[in-house]
């Protein structure tokens, strides 16, 4: 019920600019509770929301784990309760990785949609995990890029990601050769030191900044992160959680909901970031998504 998931850009938008409109907005979502399990290096995230506009209520709860030895197990998997808000019963237990996989790319395809300079011919990607291939698939489908590259740590996985992609995929070398003159960038890896750095962007670009989700893991380096205009999905998650935005000390321009809305400017002319967190009303709209075409098939 969740293959394409440009469907769900019309609710998403809807649910980041009701999230930004504060208490009027009807969404009620504290920043994600993570607990570390220290014996195995992991977390296990709890993401609890509830959506008026959509009369949803469900939480999510996540585990990542780093740096796992069997590598057939991903580093993050994920269930989503809904539940039925009148009386609290729970309605539907749904896959929790496929909702974060494609609920992250449309959050980041509607940052893109709005931040991305004019003319934008080439995406780069830099990851080869789930993420990737999420943000591949709608990117391609909403937008027309002459070329896309991809660079991953490991490069037999770059070059697996190549061969499953539908259209034509360059597999670069190293980052920089990825990212240079590329007009958008997205950024979905395990990374916990700076792997994209400010000299190597072209002035203009935008960039979605998908990983690194503890607020001591970085992604991006401080002259990126300060050299940009920085949207974020919330906040109050942005300083709490993100390294990113944490260490360089950035300043927060905006919440891209604030965007949609019409208070702030989206600046493609600018160099732009969008870090991006994941927000638990992003799954609620999204599992009552799946489960309201589930329904109607029923």
């Amino acid at each position: 019920h969740l293959h394409r998931a440009s469907l769900l850009l019309p609710a998403l938008e809807a649910a980041l600019a009701n999230f930004s409109a504060g208490a009027a907005g009807g969404v009620v979502q504290p920043v994600r509770t993570v607990l570390p399990v220290p014996r195995h290096g992991g977390y296990l995230g709890v993401m609890p929301a509830y959506s008026a506009a959509d009369d949803a209520l469900t939480t999510k709860l996540v585990t990542f784990y780093e740096h796992l030895k069997d590598s057939s197990v991903p580093s993050h998997q994920a269930t989503v309760l809904l539940f039925d808000p009148s009386n609290g019963t729970l309605k539907a237990v749904l896959d929790g990785s496929v909702i974060t996989a494609k609920r992250t790319a449309a959050v980041s395809a509607i940052a893109t949609k709005l931040l991305m300079p004019p003319f934008a011919e080439v995406l780069c990607i830099l990851g080869a995990g789930v993420q990737a291939y999420s943000h591949y698939d709608i990117f391609t489908e909403l937008f027309t890029f002459k070329e896309v590259r991809i660079w991953n740590r490991t490069k037999e996985r770059a070059v697996q990601f190549a061969s499953a992609a539908s259209g034509p995929v360059r597999v670069c070398s190293s980052a920089q050769e990825a990212v240079t003159g590329a007009d958008v960038i997205v950024t979905v890896t395990m990374a916990t030191a700076p792997i994209l750095f400010g000299d190597w962007v072209k002035p203009g670009a935008h960039i979605n900044a998908v990983g690194a989700s503890r607020p001591d893991w970085r992604e991006l380096d401080d002259e990126l992160m300060k050299n940009s205009v920085l949207f974020v999905d919330s906040r109050d998650a942005a300083l709490t959680e993100s390294g990113d935005v944490i260490l360089s000390r950035a300043e927060i321009f905006a919440e891209l909901g604030e965007v949609l809305k019409g208070t702030k400017p989206a600046l493609p002319e600018k160099t732009t970031v969008f870090k991006s967190l994941g927000m638990a009303v992003e799954d609620t709209v999204a599992a009552k998504f799946v489960y309201d075409a589930w329904s109607a098939g029923n």
